[in-house]
């Protein structure tokens, strides 16, 4: 396969658009929190929203009727035009490919408001290809509109192909700033058996085997998600972007969308979407390294200050591999630090 050499990878794909990013733009993002723009009274919280997130994204696609397409459309734009974000990341999830409202989704909006734009959430993307149209596209319009900084691309993993592509899509383009898991979409492109949007299932699991004494055979319930989520972050990392978990759909079990959220956490994920208020303080609470493991891993910063060597802390071995370990909780406690000043007390930064 052909493949861009590296001076032109990074080179502008339209005259007069902006030159592309090197490494991401350093920003917290531990939920995607989504609104819907064609609804009034939710355009109207906008403003008040802005500080309890660190992500707002007006979204196009799924869960907006097709005759409110256009009015989605044109109050995302309104809210982008009149609203002061601040540190606060402004996205939109534009409609798929193929859709009869895609070309007018990203036309219209850049063009309206590419300046305040980060990031077009893309859906159901399947190749490279995808992102390379989106790529140029953009580029094009940049320069058409005078848009300074480059837009950035974020990828939905809710197809069986896209799946199976993930290490292209990643590598597709210097606009690439991560991948969400759309399970959804996902379970029903892989033909799997189940309707919940995301979070684990029943009857997906290990039976311990027969017991000797012919009593009640366990049964441990396992992550449908585990290897997508995995592979993933795999294919983020290794190109320096990032991966989300997606939507959690059951709204009535808190204590189930933090299970998945923190897993996720734990294999890599920097955040995760809220579709509901209550969902954007469990993606705080997860997302945020916790106190103590900061606390923790300051130590082992400081017992080695140049991150080589071995030291005993607490009756524990650290030694390199771990420096790395504690060096990435405590650059995220930074990043939290930030924007929460109760954190950054309890992390002590």
């Amino acid at each position: 396969m052909t493949i861009k050499p590296p001076k032109k990878f990074f080179e502008p794909l339209a005259i007069g658009a902006p030159s592309p990013y090197r490494e991401l733009p350093v920003a917290l993002e531990r939920m995607i929190h989504f609104f819907p723009p064609h609804v009034e009274k939710m355009r109207a919280r906008v403003p008040d929203m802005v500080s309890q997130v660190d992500v707002l994204l007006g979204n196009l696609e799924d869960a907006i009727p097709a005759d409110a397409k256009e009015a989605a459309r044109r109050g995302f734009i309104e809210v982008a035009t009149s609203v002061d974000f601040g540190a606060t990341g402004l996205w939109t999830r534009v409609n798929c490919l193929n859709s009869p409202w895609f070309l007018d989704d990203v036309t219209e909006i850049v063009a309206a408001a590419g300046d305040k734009l980060d990031v077009i959430m893309l859906p159901k993307v399947e190749g490279p290809w995808d992102i390379h149209f989106l790529d140029q596209l953009l580029a094009q319009l940049e320069a058409r509109h005078g848009v300074k900084k480059p837009i950035l691309i974020h990828a939905i993993l809710e197809t069986a192909l896209g799946v199976a592509n993930v290490e292209a899509i990643a590598a597709a383009s210097p606009r690439m700033h991560g991948m969400s898991l759309g399970p959804a979409d996902l379970a029903a492109s892989r033909g799997m058996k189940t309707t919940r949007v995301g979070g684990g299932h029943p009857f997906y699991g290990v039976l311990e085997d027969p017991r000797g004494d012919g009593g009640a055979r366990g049964f441990h319930q396992q992550d449908l998600w585990h290897y997508t989520v995995a592979k993933m972050v795999d294919a983020c990392q290794s190109q320096g972007i990032k991966a989300f978990y997606g939507p959690f759909g059951d709204f009535s079990d808190d204590a189930a969308c933090e299970a998945q959220f923190r897993n996720a956490f734990l294999l890599g994920c920097v955040g995760a979407w809220s579709l509901h208020p209550k969902q954007i303080e469990i993606a705080k609470r997860v997302f945020s390294p916790d106190v103590e493991e900061v606390r923790f891993a300051r130590k082992i910063l400081e017992a080695m200050p140049d991150g080589t060597g071995a030291v005993m802390i607490d009756g524990k071995m650290q030694d390199d591999a771990t420096w790395k370990q504690a060096k990435v909780i405590v650059d995220l406690a930074r990043q939290v630090a930030a924007r929460d000043p109760a954190l950054a007390e309890a992390y002590g930064l």
